[in-house]
């Protein structure tokens, strides 16, 4: 799941409520330039785009959280489909299932 948000405090507190309810794993934050028409006018902002990491099974609750708590009139979700495998996808159900993760030497690093 992507979306942006204005600035990188407001994706933070974001990132942070949606990883702490257990609907991602993981929030990536990178900045970003988005350029759009809005209202008539071409708009250039800078963005935060936070990439959310889940379950194919979690990721309608987590576009339900994003657009609930979004503070963008117009928000985006996009669901983007990857698949991961191993460790990594073990590590992203334990997370969003609430159950712990199997750790060895090579932890899963989001």
């Amino acid at each position: 799941m992507a979306t942006t948000y204005a600035d990188a405090a407001t994706a933070r507190a974001e990132a942070r409520r949606l990883v702490g309810a257990r609907l991602a794993a993981c929030a990536s934050m990178v900045p970003v330039t988005s350029i759009y028409e809005w209202e008539g006018a071409m708009r250039e902002d800078g963005e935060v785009m936070a990439l959310f990491k889940t379950t194919a099974e979690a990721a309608p609750a987590l576009r339900e959280a994003v657009l609930e708590g979004h503070p963008y009139d117009t928000p985006e979700a996009l669901t983007l489909g990857a698949e991961s495998a191993g460790p990594y996808a073990a590590w992203v159900e334990g997370c969003v299932s609430g159950r712990k993760a199997q750790q060895g030497d090579d932890a899963a690093e989001a």
